[in-house]
């Protein structure tokens, strides 16, 4: 099974055993303003000579933009170089294109591959395929390079604030969906976090077994930093500010969604039959304040339910301006989007995969209201707890946890 931006019609599937896995898949100087003006007005005027010089420019691989205006449409467009549509296929030289070195030296030049207004024709979703092909680990088996990490920083940081062309989205989400776990760190910038990406090496756990980089790591896996800033610079990365974006489109929505489902059952499973993460021992404190030894997991979790809730809050905040005209349709196409659902395995996992193959895991059949995300998370949740036999007094507790984040964040507004 693909990750989320799988686009198959829920339910179709009808393998009942939800808990189970399925096995592991292996630019260049712009033309004066009154030059361009003279020549999108002589393009207008001479359809054939636009489609000519067009043809001509992409032919060369020049980086030259050049704007056109569509048949019927006054609005015009930018054509992607046939060098940039190339790196949608050249997964190695995408992330080349992206990587934005560890200093961001090469920021400037990725943000001006990304950010396009109007570009022509299927140019917005070439975008979100160079965005995937850039940050996508090259197997669900195999961990995030450093070069990949430090481009979806870049990828994020790029396009923050920006409104995404229509088609573009669905790349950008499977960006996300990769990085679930680095992105779920994020609360705001923070000049502490010193580099876009650090090396497997600075994610191990402490003596303690705990990271900031989260729980249950794959060695070797490069992390992105989405909190990376630097002093008098006005790169940075917004993940939420960018997921409000990528809500607006069904598919993005829909690969986002199930990826957070996806992290919660691969998450659950990892838990051991007390619901503690099986890692961390936290030694006695000094000044007598004991940590809980469920207090990141539940932090976590409280973590999940924020994003899950943030999303169902944009669904609801555009179907009320206008942004999805149609909440029944724009539901029906997250439908068909969606994977299915994902339920934890019934006994505990001990494995630390990449976080690649987290929203690649096996989904099952869709029951009840996909669109009920609340229902969802908790009947997650309950079969996990019942099947391991988890303490009612735990399991309430972790139940609580999601129900009173997720309500949060529903109606939470910025």
């Amino acid at each position: 099974m693909g990750d989320g931006g799988e686009a198959r019609e829920a339910g179709a599937d009808g393998n009942e055993d939800l808990g189970q896995d399925a096995p592991p898949e292996p630019s260049g100087p712009s033309a004066p303003a009154g030059g361009r003006r003279r020549l999108v007005a002589r393009l207008r005027e001479h359809p054939l000579l636009g489609s000519a010089l067009a043809l001509a420019l992409l032919a060369t691989a020049t980086t030259v933009p050049i704007v056109l205006a569509a048949p019927g449409d006054e609005t015009p467009c930018r054509e992607l170089p046939a060098a940039t549509r190339a790196l949608a296929e050249d997964p190695a030289a995408a992330t080349r294109a992206l990587d934005p070195g560890d200093d961001l030296a090469r920021f400037d030049a990725v943000r001006e591959l990304l950010v396009h207004e109007h570009p022509c024709g299927d140019g917005a979703e070439v975008l979100g395929r160079i965005v995937d092909a850039a940050t996508r680990a090259t197997g669900t088996g195999n961990p995030h390079t450093l070069a990949q990490a430090r481009g979806a920083f870049a990828v994020a940081a790029a396009l923050n604030g920006v409104e995404l062309p229509d088609g573009m989205a669905p790349g950008v989400a499977r960006m996300l969906a990769q990085y679930v776990v680095d992105q779920h760190r994020w609360t705001r910038s923070d000049a502490d976090a010193v580099r876009p990406a650090v090396p497997a090496g600075e994610a191990r756990p402490d003596d303690e077994g705990w990271t900031t980089y989260g729980r249950f790591l794959a060695p070797g896996e490069a992390h992105a930093d989405f909190e990376h800033t630097q002093p008098y610079s006005d790169i940075e990365a917004d993940p939420e500010e960018l997921v409000a974006e990528l809500a607006k489109d069904p598919e993005a929505f829909a690969i986002l969604y199930s990826a957070e489902r996806a992290w919660l059952a691969y998450y659950l499973e990892r838990l051991d039959g007390q619901g503690r993460d099986p890692d961390y021992h936290p030694k006695p404190s000094k000044d007598g304040y004991e940590t809980p030894d469920t207090y990141w997991v539940d932090s976590d979790l409280e973590h999940m339910a924020d994003r899950v809730g943030a999303l169902m809050k944009y669904r609801a905040r555009y179907a009320r301006d206008g942004t999805i005209a149609d909440v029944t349709a724009f539901d029906a196409a997250v439908v068909r989007y969606t994977p299915g659902i994902y339920l934890a395995h019934t006994t505990q996992v001990t494995t630390r995969p990449p976080m690649a193959g987290i929203a690649a895991r096996y989904a099952g059949r869709v029951r009840g209201d996909l669109m009920d995300a609340r229902h969802q998370l908790l009947r997650v949740v309950s079969f996990w707890a019942t099947a391991r036999k988890v303490p009612k007094a735990r399991a309430d507790v972790m139940r609580q946890a999601i129900d009173d984040r997720y309500v949060r964040a529903l109606w939470l507004t910025f």
